[in-house]
């Protein structure tokens, strides 16, 4: 556990949610600039955001919730919003 500005956490579970922090804003602006969601799986991300909703249930049932429950928040808000992108540019292809 690491100690600073008094909150105290794992670094390497902060390090693993900031990679995946870097990854889906990523993939977002990539769907909103080609609005092809070819390849993407609904499935696939709406277990991560299952994962992260559990992440977050860790956290406040552990007794000691952290700052790092954020880092689950804004990371589970942005895959729902790679996921929404999805249904819509699903429905509404790309007319070429």
């Amino acid at each position: 556990m690491v100690t600073i500005f008094g909150f105290s956490f794992s670094i390497w579970e902060v390090l693993f949610l900031l990679c995946f922090a870097v990854s889906w804003p990523l993939s977002i602006a990539k769907a909103l600039r080609t609005k092809v969601v070819a390849g993407k799986s609904p499935l696939f991300m709406s277990l991560i955001i299952l994962g992260y909703v559990f992440g977050i249930i860790n956290k406040l049932t552990s007794g000691k919730p952290d700052i790092v429950i954020w880092l689950y928040v804004i990371n589970g808000l942005m895959v729902f919003t790679d996921l929404m992108l999805y249904f819509y540019y699903s429905r509404h292809p790309k007319k070429d």
